[in-house]
């Protein structure tokens, strides 16, 4: 049995009017909603005529999915350009192993309908950035931001300001995850939070850093909460508060948050570089997949040499690997230096390459003094065996 109690009033408005009455249909679907103070048929027709934006059909963005269309969104909008892969079921289960390599807002907008066909399902298979992030996010009335990268953040942080949009946020990396509630005019914005985009190699790779399979549903239903409440104007909304999740030690924490009053206003915009923790490597210090696989060809006939060094770990090598590499993982490189390098890759240029360029960009900067100087060349391979899976060998299993 639930507590009971009324429920809060929101210091908000709520976000839409009420729609038409409910059918029969829909009031057996809601009927737990419809006994809820602040909730009732009432603000059940608020979120049957609420229009959501979820930006991300991964990690969070599949609870917020899923919950979404449960409580009954009339419209709900899927911004992903990705596809789906194995690699992604351990924490994206809107997805299935069936939907591998097909389109993520496909195969998310086909589990929507299955569970809530009364649903409005629009997708976007793009990329949100600045040529179309203010025409997305203006047709929908709250934006759940779900992006794994801090260039979509700002992207849809700018473009919800400009179009008046409230933004319900979520973030997530490893064992820990944020929410909070974002709305130019109301109260702060990602940008009050964040209002540049940490130093390259500050954070973790957006590929690299690890996700705890379970904390996308912790996180991504607290945005949901969120929403449903901004839409029937029910509870305090997280605006300017900033929830901090441990999962491990499963602790919630609470950080005040205000708009910065120096902040100079939102009037385009703006398209930052992707943030990947890539330490400032320039193009003299990259090399291509179609490259290295020339570079591989020539040296096997002898016309080149180098040395071709994966720093990732034993367990990623077992998945996939790029014949004639040689391990050395990238903490030893850190903690060691050139002296971590094994008596082939002495001597002569280096290629150094991970999963997707972020611990073999770390790699050289760690390496970059020692062959300051020198006539031997260090570089890393650009977008790592993922772009070369993708480029070189199609074959090759991702992760």
């Amino acid at each position: 049995m639930g507590a009971r109690g009324g429920a809060a009033v929101s210091p908000l408005p709520p976000l839409v009017e009420p729609g038409p009455e409910l059918t029969r249909e829909e009031l057996e679907r809601y009927a737990r909603h419809l006994t809820l103070p602040g909730i009732g048929t009432r603000g059940q027709r608020r979120l049957r005529n609420a229009r959501v934006l979820v930006v991300g059909a991964g990690g969070l963005g599949s609870p917020a999915l899923q919950y979404l269309a449960a409580a009954g969104i009339g419209t709900l909008g899927i911004v992903d350009d990705d596809v789906v892969a194995l690699s992604n079921l351990q924490r994206q289960v809107v997805h299935t192993t069936a939907d591998v390599g097909r389109p993520k807002a496909v195969s998310a907008a086909e589990a929507v309908t299955a569970l809530n066909p009364l649903v409005e399902v629009r997708t976007h298979p793009v990329r949100l950035d600045a040529d179309n992030a203010v025409d997305i996010i203006g047709r929908y009335d709250l934006v759940l931001d779900g992006a794994d990268n801090f260039a979509t953040r700002y992207v849809v942080s700018d473009a919800a300001a400009l179009t008046g949009t409230p933004c319900v946020w979520g973030s997530i990396l490893r064992f820990e995850g944020q929410v909070s509630v974002f709305w130019a005019g109301h109260g702060p914005t990602y940008r009050d939070l964040y209002p540049e985009a940490p130093p390259d190699g500050e954070v973790p790779s957006c590929a690299e850093g690890g996700v705890f399979g379970m904390l996308p549903a912790t996180v991504g239903a607290v945005m949901v909460t969120e929403a449903v409440k901004l839409v029937t104007g029910t509870g305090e909304p997280l605006l300017g508060r900033v929830l901090l999740h441990d999962a491990l030690a499963m602790t919630w924490r609470e950080m005040r948050l205000t708009p910065d009053p120096d902040a100079a206003p939102v009037t385009a915009v703006a398209q930052p570089a992707a943030v990947c923790a890539l330490p400032g490597a320039d193009a003299s210090e990259t090399v291509g997949s179609a490259e290295l696989a020339r570079l591989l060809e020539r040296r096997e006939r002898g016309e080149a040499s180098f040395a071709l060094v994966d720093v990732r770990e034993d367990w990623e090598r077992e998945l996939v690997a790029i014949d004639g590499a040689v391990p050395v993982p990238l903490q030893e490189i850190l903690d060691r230096g050139a002296d971590a390098l094994p008596p082939e890759a002495r001597g002569t240029d280096l290629v150094l390459h991970c999963k997707a360029g972020a611990r073999s960009a770390t790699a050289l900067a760690a390496l970059r003094s020692f062959y300051a100087g020198r006539e031997e060349r260090v570089r890393h391979l650009e977008g790592g065996v993922l772009a070369w899976a993708a480029q070189v060998d199609p074959d090759q299993p991702v992760y």
